[in-house]
């Protein structure tokens, strides 16, 4: 069984930690306040220059809702342009209509001038009215991927629902469980979906190394990185559980 778990980089270190951990592709994220935004030319750069294994930028030109206006939607293709004049293996992006259904004109401009990259559809698929013809529909735009949480906050919560849409996808898109993926429950999510991507920010907060703050400004100036002893349990967990059905097939 080949299983694969995705970590979002918040950070370079963090992007380096990934990989030395053994995370098989890094979604590289700004912004993780705001759920994550497209990253800087220069953040990308780096991360490519730095990194061996597998990264897709998320192109999202700010938080909120995923529904853009023209503007928006042609800074999301300059963006996808960078990403691959830089090198990347692929993107992450989504565009939704405003009564809930996938933007299949726009994801499809999306998807083309992407390629020969990958594309992956975010977490604006948990936002959809109707999962079922929302998976269908990005299937035919041409996506590689959907990262899903089963259209509730916690993928753990919303297993069954992406139990449901990795047997309507019969193997023509890949669904990913995410959002609240731990060491303690990654398993769990496996068995219960029989998915083989997992993704995961395997956060924790680093508090700032200034000597000097300005209590004034009432403020914590803490930063998001890696939990890498987190991280390593989470890849110990798959690889275990790897080989237990490997055997158990044999």
């Amino acid at each position: 069984m080949n299983l694969k778990l995705e970590v979002i980089g918040f950070t370079l270190q963090g992007c380096v930690s990934a990989e030395n951990a053994g995370a098989s592709r890094i979604e590289l994220c700004d912004n993780p306040g705001e759920g994550g935004t497209t990253p800087s030319y220069g953040f990308i750069k780096a991360a490519r220059e730095k990194l061996s294994i597998e990264l897709y930028p998320i192109i999202r030109p700010r938080g909120g809702d995923f529904f853009y206006n023209t503007d928006e939607f042609e800074i999301m293709k300059s963006d996808i342009s960078i990403c691959k004049e830089l090198g990347c293996d692929g993107v992450v992006t989504g565009i939704l209509n405003a009564d809930g259904t996938i933007d299949k004109k726009r994801n499809r401009v999306l998807v083309e001038l992407a390629y020969p990259m990958g594309v992956t559809f975010h977490r604006a698929f948990d936002r959809v009215c109707d999962a079922t013809i929302a998976l269908e529909d990005i299937i035919e735009t041409g996506f590689e991927r959907i990262l899903s949480s089963g259209l509730v906050p916690n993928a753990a919560n919303g297993a069954t629902t992406i139990a449901a849409l990795i047997k309507q996808a019969n193997s023509r898109i890949i669904i990913m469980p995410g959002s609240g993926v731990r060491s303690d429950n990654i398993i769990q999510i496996a068995k219960d979906t029989g998915a083989t991507e997992f993704h995961s920010s395997a956060r924790n907060f680093v508090k700032s190394k200034m000597e000097y703050t300005n209590a004034a400004m009432n403020e914590n100036l803490q930063s998001v990185a890696i939990d890498e002893v987190e991280l390593n349990k989470m890849i110990e967990a798959l690889r275990m559980y790897a080989n237990e059905s490997t055997v158990a097939d044999s």
